[in-house]
């Protein structure tokens, strides 16, 4: 079975601890770090299957199958697979505005 490099782009790195920043402030520093482990728990099982997540639907009306998506509920996790690696490119809270956001990051609208 083919393995996969994990790459977590900066834009992305910038996102997990954003996220994580604002988990500590508003409940806990623990649930914090609950949270981002458990994030990057999902993206680190890319490594085996980098297919097996859904093309976002914001991105299939543009007619885009360039990214793929995984869930750490709510959070979205977007993904590029490429050769030999995947490259985790976007993680956002599922209950924003995605199109919106997936157009100015993924898209460079």
């Amino acid at each position: 079975m083919k393995r996969y490099t994990v790459v977590v782009n900066t834009e992305a790195e910038r996102d997990l601890d954003d996220i994580a920043s604002y988990i500590a402030q508003h409940d806990s520093i623990e649930r914090a770090i609950d949270i981002a482990a458990g994030i990057e728990r999902s993206f680190s099982a890319l490594v085996a299957f980098p297919n097996r997540g859904a093309h976002p639907k914001e991105l299939l009306d543009y007619g885009n199958r360039d990214f793929r998506e995984i869930h750490f509920k709510p959070y979205r996790i977007f993904y590029r697979v490429l050769t030999d690696k995947v490259v985790v490119v976007l993680i956002a809270d599922g209950r924003r505005d995605m199109r919106v956001l997936l157009s100015r990051r993924l898209l460079g609208a």
